[in-house]
């Protein structure tokens, strides 16, 4: 995964990799886990809705088994003591069976046509009350069987909701990329203001070594105080801190960028941008315009989410429809008392066949089961109202930060014209001795803060913008962008 970011990644000569936000919205859409991992929940609802289908084929299996017997079942016949003065049924059994087989041997006897030898029963085969004993010590059995539905109403309408799973995990897709989207372009914008902020602090601090270098001159002429050169050295001090901590903002800004992108932290990376280049983006016009909730994936997913509720329905009251279903079997049988496998005589047994089957009484599961998806379908119905009703005042919510944004940044455009331009009758005046050090410290405050104004003015356009885009849908994946 690194090595595909790295590979997107404009490398410079000498320095870190310069990045728009085009191009860091593209490595994030490909290497973010996020996204990723939402690609590979809509393959597995794929393979789902697939494996579903199976159940419309046959189902075949084969099987096979082996039996020993350790205590054979015993029969008997007759009334008993009666019969045991002739030998019983037992004996009569014997003394008819006895010379037919015994026939059948000398028949079968030197033709080459394989037969089982007859034994006849002894006294360990029969119980010591007349009882014979029937059956094999060994039985094998090894088949093959198929099955498959003919009508079935049920199972036809649930392959509908399987589907609607796969459209579901897409549209859930979609929304991991339009949350993707717009984390990247705040951390993007974030950057932006954070370097904005820099410089600001950096040009602070610049006019305050140029005014720390221009009081000592006037102290050692004996035209400022000791007063003024604390004052110059104390606004100096008071710079320096506020110029790290904005280098560090652009530090945790940048990490914060590449984190959200899915990239190594370690890789060096700087935004392209600059914060106000985006100031013509400021549009006034967009703000009266009345947005559609349609695109809005939470939206969507709800109504698909509806629709599998609905569908559920459907299914369960088919649940009282009959159902057909088609059945095949093929076995063989063999039972011996021997392990003389090339001797073994194996019998087949097979059938094929329809089974129908009509629900009559279910104790009121079917019923309650409907009942139940029809409530849940009624708190789906509660849950997307409110979740429209938020996302409306989402909505006006970020229009309403881009408006105030809007009228912010004129504002400070005209007070940032303003503060320059009393910054340098200040800096002259104070140069020819003409104003005090604290009259120049405070118009060099005023425009910073109108600096930092219009800078923060743009930011918050911008963010308000971005989460604007993501509750109505639009996106960098494809959807009509609110630009």
């Amino acid at each position: 995964m690194l090595v595909a970011a790295a590979a997107t990644l404009p490398q410079e000569q000498d320095g870190p990799a310069i990045i728009s936000l085009e191009q860091a919205l593209e490595i994030a859409l490909s290497e973010s886990p996020t996204v990723k991992i939402a690609d590979m929940e809509v393959e597995r609802a794929e393979f789902a809705r697939k494996g579903s289908y199976a159940a419309l084929f046959p189902q075949i299996s084969a099987s096979a088994a082996y039996q020993r017997t350790i205590k054979k079942q015993v029969m008997y016949m007759g009334g008993g003591d009666d019969d045991e003065e002739g030998g019983g049924m037992s004996g009569m059994l014997s003394g008819l069976v006895d010379p037919i087989m015994f026939h059948l041997q000398k028949l079968y006897a030197g033709t080459g046509v394989p037969y089982v030898e007859y034994v006849p029963p002894t006294t360990t085969e029969s119980s010591s009350d007349g009882g014979i004993e029937v059956g094999r010590w060994n039985t094998y059995n090894a088949g093959i069987s198929a099955a498959m539905p003919l009508i079935n109403a049920q199972l036809w309408k649930s392959l509908a909701i399987s589907g609607a799973s796969v459209d579901l995990a897409v549209e859930k897709a979609r929304s991991s990329r339009l949350e993707m989207v717009n984390q990247v372009k705040q951390a993007y914008f974030a950057v932006l203001l954070a370097k904005e902020a820099h410089n600001v602090y950096e040009s602070v601090y610049r006019n305050a070594v140029q005014n720390l270098e221009l009081t000592s001159k006037k102290y050692n002429a004996s035209k400022a105080s000791e007063l003024d050169l604390a004052r110059a050295k104390t606004t100096v001090a008071n710079a320096v801190p506020d110029m790290f901590n904005s280098e560090n903002a652009i530090f945790l800004s940048l990490w914060q960028l590449k984190a959200v992108m899915g990239i190594d932290l370690d890789t060096e990376i700087d935004v392209k941008d600059s914060l106000l280049e985006y100031a013509g983006d400021m549009r006034p016009d967009m703000l009266g315009e009345d947005y559609s909730l349609e695109g809005n994936s939470s939206l969507r997913q709800l109504a698909i989410q509806a629709d599998q509720l609905a569908n559920t329905v459907k299914m369960q009251r088919y649940g009282y429809l009959p159902t057909l279903s088609l059945a095949f079997s093929y076995s063989l049988n063999a039972m011996t008392n021997d392990f003389k496998f090339e001797q073994y005589k194996w019998t087949p047994y097979s059938y094929v066949g329809l089974s129908l089957n009509i629900p009559i009484f279910s104790g009121g599961q079917r019923h309650n089961e409907i009942r139940q998806t029809k409530v849940q379908a009624a708190e789906l119905s509660i849950q997307r109202e409110n979740a429209e009703r938020q996302l409306r005042i989402s909505i006006r919510q970020c229009l309403s930060t881009m408006e105030t944004a809007v009228k912010s940044h004129e504002s400070a455009l005209d007070a940032l014209e303003s503060a320059n331009k009393a910054y340098d009758i200040a800096a002259k005046s104070y140069e020819v001795g003409r104003s005090t050090l604290t009259d120049l410290d405070a118009s060099r405050l005023a425009l910073t803060q109108a600096q930092l104004a219009a800078s923060q003015a743009v930011y918050n356009y911008l963010v308000a913008k971005a989460s604007l885009e993501s509750t109505i849908g639009a996106d960098y994946t494809g959807e009509t962008s609110a630009k």
